[in-house]
């Protein structure tokens, strides 16, 4: 991966599997910017997020994706994500335990009540809740779907079990 380090990454994984991480590794170890999809689909606004048009989320991905480097990350799997897989390099689907997954969700909740881990939005046991909910969804109608959808796409995706085996390829 060194010579032919990819400039255009995308990370789809289910909430709690590390994508954010892994993003923020990759961003500091090959010095491309990365984004997350939520914060495409949200402007991030005081006292309440202020969801993004259809138009100006679809706007906002294609100025990223047409720039020259990239790492995208979310569990977004919608029509309009697909052009960041098309423009890709490399997609990575984080396939992380789901019980891993669980342990992370509660994890970053308390740190997050407790103000040592920063959010993009104000942690509450509804969204703590829904986490569980997303994480279920992903799990069970969304993960079959991205495991076909790369089908399309073998020759520049990679499914991994752990971030540690990606980052360590960097090494």
């Amino acid at each position: 991966m060194d010579k032919l380090s990819p400039r255009k990454i995308h990370i789809i994984g289910s909430v709690g599997s590390g994508k954010t991480t892994l993003a923020r590794n990759l961003s500091n170890k090959l010095s491309i910017p990365h984004y997350e999809l939520d914060n495409v689909v949200w402007k991030r606004h005081k006292p309440r997020d202020i969801k993004r048009t259809e138009e100006e989320r679809d706007q906002l991905l294609s100025t990223i994706i047409h720039s020259n480097t990239w790492i995208i990350e979310g569990a977004h799997y919608n029509e309009w994500v697909f052009q960041s897989f098309h423009n890709a390099d490399l997609i990575i689907f984080l396939d992380t335990k789901n019980s891993k997954r669980k342990y992370r969700i509660i994890r970053r909740f308390i740190l997050q009540i407790l103000r040592i881990e920063k959010s993009n939005y104000k942690p509450t046991f509804e969204i703590f809740r829904n986490m569980f909910i997303w994480n279920d969804n992903f799990e069970s109608r969304i993960k079959p779907k991205v495991v076909n959808k790369l089908g399309q796409y073998s020759s520049k995706s990679i499914t991994i079990k752990d971030t540690i085996e990606i980052i360590s390829s960097l090494n």
